[in-house]
């Protein structure tokens, strides 16, 4: 496939304003301004956060001028676009130390050697309040509120920061800045990326463009979430990487294979003909899951993880597997499988442990449990599952 071929359709759910004229403008031999910001109000980063990152990562490779935005002023705001409630403030001190880890997950898909990193401090920072004032006449408060999360949260009358109206004016003021020609991002900042574009026509009545990309579901299925346990770290072991792959049900096996790996869509497309072919799902996700771990760590990590993935769920040796340990001091006497679950660190919330072993995910010893508030006792060298994981009580 034509590279900006791809670049304009590989995981691209909207091209704004126009597909063929971005194409024209990326055939011209110009190199453009681009950018992705981030807000670092977090300290990992699953697979669906990356696809943006790959984004970015193949324009660069084109040479074109391209930056990874940090928004460390904004993150002072927060940005409620996928959200039905505030953002909780940070301080700058957070910020700084969750760009720190962030990076260095990035670096996994990233070639900084190639990017421009800066802060939207520097320039937002700056600003006086007249300057702000400015800014705020080129949009109108009514397009901010008639968001559908705005409006449901009016509707419920929960509170909607007066700050949150200023989140998308200051977005739009770092693509002004930075003379942007294509912003990146996900399909739920398109607000906030069309204010560029309203301040780059306004302000110097040029054209930009904004590529926002489709969104990588979980592993079951849902929005990849840290609270729902259904996210694929890029900061995973390679183990768990794997199993987390293995699980994944077979109508997501295409979607990750066109949105977390650098796989040729050529051969994307071969891989869907295989699956409509009738070929054995397990193969192919076999594969998808040696991609990613070798893309993520290596390609040794990889064969390790796929040979420990066979050993202990394929052939049935999970007994005589190497697994992580937890002591059994950890847990209470007559604790629920639920409290068990979130001390192994097994599940990330209750609600989340008490879905698992109604969906008959979590096994003692080979035994799925069925009834999340009985009390369970567990001994040495119990062996604890929850779907792909595993651990072992130790004394």
């Amino acid at each position: 496939m034509d590279p900006i071929e791809e670049l304009l359709t590989r995981g691209v759910e909207n091209i704004i304003p126009d597909k063929e004229k971005l194409r024209k403008l990326l055939a011209s031999g110009k190199k453009l301004n681009i950018y992705l910001g981030i807000d670092p109000t977090a300290t990992q980063i699953h697979i669906g956060h990356a696809v943006p990152l790959r984004k970015l990562n193949a324009l660069a490779q084109l040479d074109h001028h391209v930056t990874f935005l940090i928004g460390d002023f904004t993150a002072l705001i927060g940005d409620t676009s996928d959200k039905d409630t505030e953002r909780p403030v940070l301080t700058s001190g957070q910020i700084k130390a969750n760009f720190e880890t962030y990076k260095s997950q990035a670096e996994k898909i990233l070639d900084f050697s190639k990017v421009t990193v800066r802060f939207n401090s520097e320039w937002l920072s700056k600003l006086d309040f007249v300057e702000i004032v400015k800014l705020t006449q080129h949009f109108s408060a009514g397009e901010f509120v008639n968001r559908e999360l705005i409006r449901n949260r009016l509707a419920q009358k929960k509170k909607v920061g007066l700050h949150e109206l200023l989140y998308p004016v200051m977005q739009g003021y770092d693509s002004y800045f930075m003379d942007s020609d294509i912003q990146l991002g996900g399909t739920d900042q398109t607000f906030n990326m069309q204010a560029g574009r309203v301040l780059q026509k306004d302000l110097r009545n040029k054209e930009s463009f904004i590529i926002a990309n489709g969104f990588l579901e979980g592993t079951d299925g849902r929005k990849m979430s840290k609270s729902w346990g259904n996210a694929i770290w890029l900061s995973d072991a390679a183990e768990e990487m794997f199993g987390k792959v293995m699980s994944l049900n077979d109508t997501l096996i295409i979607s990750y294979f066109t949105l977390s790996t650098n796989v040729s869509m050529s051969e994307v497309s071969n891989i869907e003909k295989r699956l409509d072919a009738g070929e054995n799902p397990m193969i192919l996700k076999k594969e998808l899951a040696h991609q990613i771990v070798t893309e993520l760590h290596s390609k040794k990590d990889a064969d390790e993880a796929q040979t420990i993935f066979e050993t202990r769920f394929q052939k049935g040796n999970i007994a005589n597997a190497t697994l992580p340990t937890a002591s059994l001091t950890k847990i209470q006497p007559n604790s629920t499988i639920i409290d068990a679950l979130l001390v192994l660190e097994l599940a990330p919330s209750k609600s989340e442990a008490k879905r698992l072993v109604e969906q008959h995910a979590v096994k003692v010893n080979g035994n799925a449990i069925s009834k999340a508030k009985d009390a369970i006792n567990l001994k040495i060298a119990d062996i604890v599952e929850v779907g792909r994981k595993a651990v072992r009580i130790e004394e």
